[in-house]
């Protein structure tokens, strides 16, 4: 699991509106490596307290799941830390490159 953060940039297909240059971080995607998606509607989860939902915490002990099952636990444990009060909406998309098949190397945006 990737733990260092790359540098900010806009939401997807929204650098267009910022009319100026903005940094696309790449990565190479290699065989057994999952990639995660989600809309901000899962990190503005909140508990009884106000707490913000931890994902990167949750995602360590959750890195070996398939997509499938990853998801299922997430969406589990998002309810379970809302009291069953989502008050956004929320998606999630959860891709596996399977170990047999060659890494996809990090090409970066034109521009």
């Amino acid at each position: 699991m990737r733990t260092r953060p790359g540098r900010s940039a806009p939401p997807l297909n929204l650098g267009v509106l910022l009319g100026e240059p903005y940094h696309v971080d790449a990565y190479t995607f290699r065989p057994g490596d999952q990639l995660l998606l989600y809309t901000d509607g899962i990190t503005e989860t909140r508990d009884a307290a106000g707490s913000f939902y931890p994902l990167l915490q949750r995602l360590r002990s959750w890195s070996a799941l398939p997509p499938r099952e990853l998801l299922e636990r997430l969406h589990r444990d998002l309810l379970a830390y809302s009291g069953d009060r989502l008050q956004d909406d929320i998606a999630a998309l959860a891709v596996r490159l399977p170990a047999d098949e060659p890494a996809v190397p990090a090409t970066p945006p034109p521009g």
